[in-house]
């Protein structure tokens, strides 16, 4: 897996990124809740895609949302519904934020991240003291894997298990939430 084959992949499904999506609004209300993305915060939304939760953000009055994606296309296509999001093109694992978040939020793409160690120390470096990283997916791991086992199995890793995530966390994070049931899986935690 590289960065190359992983840009052009979101590249080419950019256009029509949004049609493939499935939304179960109560575990993306669970997921924000565990998030903590309520009213005031401001967010990092890592891998953002289109755009998916930005409208979610915007409904708890959110101070402000900056969404951040390695792939150009998807950026074009989430500047183009959310002109008045701050979306960067940049790759997270190592960009240098000019600003800090309170909550950052990695949904639906953690393994599409080559180095999941050097994300998360670059993303702790961008959050607030007592800020909050949630990883987290709509879907279990199996229904994950599945599902990236067809078209998407050059781009994605195995999803860890949650223990094995919040290992990964543990030197930043003071995790609390642990999830990985049927319907979603959350790892979260309060930066140290």
């Amino acid at each position: 897996m590289n960065k190359d084959d992983i840009i052009a992949f979101f590249d080419s499904h950019a256009d029509r990124w949004d049609d493939f999506q499935e939304r179960n609004e109560q575990v993306i209300e669970e997921i924000l809740d565990k998030g903590g993305i309520r009213k005031g915060v401001n967010v990092l939304d890592v891998a953002c895609g289109t755009g998916i939760l930005f409208s979610d953000y915007q409904k708890r009055e959110v101070s402000s949302v900056t969404g951040i994606d390695i792939s150009p296309e998807m950026v074009k296509m989430a500047k183009q519904k959310f002109p008045v999001v701050d979306v960067i093109c940049g790759d997270a694992e190592t960009f240098s934020f000019d600003k800090q978040f309170d909550a950052v939020m990695i949904y639906n793409a953690f393994p599409h991240f080559i180095n999941s160690d050097k994300l998360i120390d670059n993303l702790s470096s961008a959050l607030n003291e007592k800020g909050r990283l949630t990883i987290a997916h709509g879907m279990s791991r199996e229904a994950l894997e599945k599902c990236h086992s067809a078209e998407a199995k050059n781009v994605s890793l195995p999803l860890p298990e949650k223990e094995a995530i919040a290992g990964l966390l543990s030197p930043y994070f003071d995790v609390d939430v642990m999830i990985s049931d049927d319907r979603m899986f959350v790892v979260s935690g309060v930066k140290k």
